[in-house]
């Protein structure tokens, strides 16, 4: 017999199974075998931190064997074709959903796969050289690869986030992403993932085409014949009648070739700041009311932080607890950074992006405000005054906390987990007034509200950019396909409409479904 129940227990009940199976005894007189948790979630909101558990308590039976919903994948070798451009999420997802319609996806990734991408990412690290095509945002996997891996999203209303999750585990993530409410891989754990990801398409005769960069997509009578590829300096041609576009928020070419082309794009409203870096204990010690903080068995603490200021929402993004802040550059002449954590949360720092949210009238520029391109520029001149600063490497420029607010260069910084290293250097005074002054404002309003937020402990880091796509290429809200382009589907944050990796991969599917649809016509 299965009970299924909800509890609101103690951490030291909540994370050990045998602690559970005892608690159901002595509560609820109910002599459980086994357990199973459904959901579990952290009320960290009063002294006495409480978990929330859903589970499934099994009597005199044991748990079923899969503790995931398998999708099954068919051979497509001789299945109609559809091109996919980008191994991010949205591209992965838009593939192995083609394979599941029965369609064979032809995969072009600019990159290079996962692995081999992992060493190029090193060496911005060591040399701090950067790979215009095998970077943190281009390879394999996407920008998410090797940032991070948190897979919360709020885009329930846009597809099967579950589905989502469950791939990920038949792919090897672990069963806990079903469980937690804020689901997490980690960056030292997704790379085998999207590897095996891989390796269904290629099992099931789909086809992966590494080092191929899009140079144009081709197009006769409004409608999509294929895509020009440049591969190791030679050009050629792949013909299909569908694209599913998902090249990722840092494809700046192809925004560029769509501009010139006169392919309609849009300029999109974004957000732009720094990343804040805290010791993790002191979030810890914050975020669970305990000077103590996060003990034997509670998670490094996780915040979310919203204010309005002059009209404009500064929030945290992309939080990442007991991890690191990476160089996040694709290009030359560009410092960007990000944040990712490991699967144990387990480093010395917390970082998150705080951010402030901009619309293109927020913009002073000399070119049109009718521009598609021009939140684009805004980034591009951004990262290149962060650059600047950060003496022309990948060296980061930074500020303490509390002199960022009261705009004051800083004598001497933080300890960071930044391995390339951080520079002193007025970040209030010279990133735009329009951000800086909002940040200031809202960094004085969340340190009143949690006492020791703002501290000279914490610093400030330069410059946080690619939260989001500037660019938004218009397509139709019924059949996902381009507005002027039969067969391009724009698909995920690239073209955006996605927020993350879930979001991503929940447009992914969509975009597959919608390219189904049209080929089947």
């Amino acid at each position: 017999m299965t009970h299924e129940l909800n509890l609101r227990v103690l951490p030291e009940v909540a994370y050990n199974e045998q602690s559970i199976i005892s608690y159901l005894d002595r509560e609820k007189g109910l002599q459980a075998n086994a357990v199973r948790i459904i959901k579990r979630s952290i009320d960290a909101r009063q002294r006495t931190i409480f978990v929330n558990l859903t589970i499934r308590a099994y009597v005199d039976e044991q748990p079923e064997e899969l503790e995931y919903t398998p999708t099954s994948y068919h051979d497509v070798s001789d299945c109609p074709e559809v091109i996919v451009v980008g191994t991010g999420p949205g591209g992965l997802f838009a593939a192995l959903h083609l394979i599941e319609l029965k369609y064979r996806p032809i995969v072009v990734e600019r990159g290079k796969d996962v692995h081999t991408r992992k060493k190029d990412i090193a060496r911005i690290h060591i040399d701090q050289n950067v790979d215009p095509e095998s970077n943190y945002s281009f390879g394999e996997g996407g920008a998410g690869a090797y940032s991070d891996g948190k897979l919360y999203t709020r885009s329930k209303k846009r597809g099967n986030c579950e589905k989502i999750l469950n791939v990920f585990v038949q792919h090897g993530a672990s069963p806990n992403i079903l469980v937690d409410a804020h689901p997490h891989i980690g960056t030292d754990k997704l790379p085998r993932i999207i590897e095996n990801m891989r390796n269904t398409i290629l099992r099931c005769g789909g086809e992966v085409r590494f080092q191929s960069k899009m140079t144009s997509i081709l197009i006769e009578k409004d409608s999509v014949t294929g895509i020009e590829v440049e591969s190791s300096g030679h050009l050629s041609t792949i013909s299909a009648q569908a694209v599913i576009l998902a090249t990722g928020h840092s494809a700046r070419d192809v925004y560029r070739w769509l501009a010139k082309n006169k392919i309609h794009i849009e300029a999109k409203g974004l957000a732009v700041g720094v990343r804040l870096e805290h010791p993790a204990s002191l979030i810890d010690q914050i975020q669970y009311h305990n000077r103590q903080g996060r003990g034997k068995w509670l998670p490094a603490a996780e915040y979310s932080m919203v204010q309005q200021v002059d009209g404009r929402g500064v929030y945290s993004f992309c939080m990442c607890p007991g991890g690191s802040v990476v160089p996040a550059a694709s290009g030359p002449q560009q410092i960007v950074v990000n944040g990712m954590s490991p699967s144990n949360r387990g480093g010395k720092w917390s970082n998150a992006g705080m951010v402030v949210e901009l619309h293109p009238v927020d913009i002073p520029s000399a070119t049109s405000q009718d521009d598609p391109l021009i939140m684009m520029y805004f980034q591009e001149e951004l990262e290149r005054q962060s650059w600047l600063q950060g003496n022309q490497k990948q060296t980061a420029p930074a500020q303490r906390m509390t002199d960022f607010v009261n705009g004051r260069l800083s004598a001497d910084l933080n300890p960071s987990s930044y391995a390339p290293g951080l520079l002193a250097s007025p970040l209030h005074f010279w990133i735009p007034k329009f951000v800086s002054d909002r940040l200031r404002q809202a960094f004085r309003i969340m340190g009143k509200q949690k006492h020791g937020f703002l501290t000279s402990d914490a610093t400030v880091i330069g410059v946080e950019t690619r939260t989001s796509s500037p660019v938004r290429i218009v397509r139709d809200k019924e059949t996902l396909q381009h507005v002027t382009i039969q067969g391009l589907f724009p698909c995920g944050e690239g073209a955006g409409y996605a927020g993350g990796i879930v979001s991503a991969g929940i447009d992914g599917e969509r975009c597959a479904e919608a390219a189904a649809a049209f080929l089947a016509k």
